[in-house]
């Protein structure tokens, strides 16, 4: 086994067990469900910054995202070291980026239209320290 697949075993499960669980989420979005929030109009404000949650094709491909780093960041992918390598650490930038941003208040310049003040809100006391969390636990994973 190599050493990124051995190493922080607490910190890659727990990493991958909120990948999975936000991908879980976004299934569930998809599907029409507004959980954790009352509706969907809730949802969009609260989660995306806009007046609609995006399309089920669209939440299924970030849940399928989420789900496919869960795995690497775990090793249970079927791909060689070096492929998820590469994969983690675009995916480490990607969250790192996004938390920047967030935290910045600068996340509609990612997208475009995400900023609500309850998104705004939100996205740099929650969403954005996650991200930032997610992307050292997907990193040191590797």
């Amino acid at each position: 086994m190599s050493k990124g697949a051995s190493d922080h075993t607490p910190t890659k499960g727990v990493t991958a067990t909120a990948l999975f669980a936000i991908a879980g989420l976004h299934v569930l979005w998809g599907l029409g469900s507004s959980f954790p929030f009352r509706d969907r109009e809730q949802l969009a404000d609260s989660v995306v910054g806009t007046s609609e949650v995006p399309s089920l094709m669209a939440c299924i491909a970030v849940a399928s995202a989420l789900a496919v780093a869960a795995m690497l960041v775990i090793g249970i992918a079927p791909f060689s070291n070096r492929i998820r390598t590469v994969v983690l650490r675009f995916f480490a930038a990607g969250l790192l980026t996004r938390g920047v941003a967030g935290a910045l208040g600068r996340t509609s310049m990612l997208s475009p239209g995400s900023d609500s003040s309850r998104f705004t809100r939100l996205d740099q006391r929650v969403y954005s320290p996650l991200c930032l969390w997610l992307a050292a636990g997907v990193r040191r994973s590797i």
